[in-house]
């Protein structure tokens, strides 16, 4: 007599189920995707400016001190005074939906998903920040709540930094050594020279380009390090200047106008340069009179390119002398973006199944 089979997908079995000489077979589950953006405030305002950095410059990954030396210094100068002073800075560029970066990287999330579904891909995609809210550990668990059992991370960072894409895996990893059924991880370090990322970066000054013109210079600004953890190995600044090799080069002859800058300096030390504002008030006392500027270490656009860039490096430019200041955004909720950046994550989906 032939034993019954069961049906070929079933749930997984619980309680006295779990003891059986013949379990079901286990439901084979979507992939899930995890997009992991750096964070931001809640609300352009002290208080959750306050929560936010607090978590954010904890971290011993963003700043390499010892945190006996350090947490005094953030307790007692940087928390009490700093998000007031931001706070004005935020509320300049909030969307009226919330935060921009927040409102992009749910956008992006949306589009990639759509994307690799076209493709055929049984996934699910969440976003989450590494910093603040949609908080990684439930973001993590939303998608095993929908019977993920494999998962891709993938920071949002097109070049790699300890201070953003490790952070970024170590919080997963962290987590996992929590669970006791863990999900089956990758991770994707980098993609700062993938063709779909350059052939969108590329596509969006051209858009730029065909609507006001040539300038006399492209600054591609990226969020800058301090040199000294370039010193013990950080491949970052490689990373940048290999994105902005590729892009001078898509761009042929054009790409001539093409210079690299980095912003967002914070502290006393020595940082990557040179530096942007300071290279702009240059050009324009140099007699440089139009320049575009482009920031293609953020795929979402943040208070680092609305408020730093498109306003205190333009006034600075301006300033000096120059007359035209143009601001290409981040890539957004760019469709093409965002078909590129689903073929980037489904060459990473190979071998679990979920691609024709």
């Amino acid at each position: 007599m032939s034993a019954v089979l069961p049906p070929r997908y079933l749930p997984e079995p619980a309680d006295d189920q779990a003891f059986s000489d013949h379990p079901a077979p286990r439901a084979p589950g979507p992939t899930g995707v995890l997009l992991i953006n750096l964070g931001t405030p809640d609300a352009p305002d002290a208080g959750a400016i306050r929560l936010y950095l607090a978590e954010f410059l904890s971290d011993p990954r963003v700043i390499e001190l010892p945190q006996v030396l350090w947490q005094p210094i953030l307790r007692g100068a940087i928390l009490p005074l700093r998000p007031r002073k931001l706070a004005p800075r935020y509320r300049e560029i909030w969307h009226e939906r919330g935060s921009p970066l927040l409102v992009w990287s749910l956008a992006q999330g949306e589009a990639v998903g759509e994307a690799l579904k076209a493709r055929g891909a049984r996934v699910c995609v969440e976003v989450a920040m590494r910093y603040g809210r949609p908080a990684l550990p439930e973001a993590i668990e939303k998608l095993r709540s929908q019977g993920c059992e494999r998962i891709l991370a993938v920071p949002m960072y097109p070049q790699y930094a300890a201070s953003t894409t490790a952070t970024a895996v170590d919080a997963v990893a962290q987590h996992a050594a929590r669970l006791r059924n863990q999900p089956e991880l990758r991770f994707i370090k980098r993609f700062h020279d993938q063709p779909e990322y350059i052939d969108a970066l590329a596509a969006q000054v051209e858009r730029h380009w065909e609507a006001h013109g040539l300038p006399q210079k492209l600054l591609l600004s990226f969020h800058g390090l301090p040199r000294a953890v370039i010193e013990k190995g950080d491949p970052y600044r490689r990373d940048c200047m290999e994105t902005a090799g590729l892009l001078a080069k898509r761009l042929g002859e054009r790409g001539a106008l093409v210079s690299v800058a980095f912003q967002s300096r914070f502290g006393a030390q020595k940082w990557l340069e040179p530096y942007t504002e300071p290279t702009l008030r240059a050009w324009a006392r140099e007699g440089v009179r139009q320049v575009d500027v482009m920031c293609p270490g953020f795929l979402a656009d943040c208070i680092e390119t609305l408020e730093e860039i498109q306003m205190q490096c333009r006034d600075a430019f301006l300033s000096e002398g120059g007359e035209r200041f143009g601001f290409i955004p981040c890539l957004n909720d760019d469709p093409q973006w965002a078909r590129g950046f689903a073929a980037i994550i489904g060459r990473h989906l190979q071998g679990w199944g979920d691609l024709p």
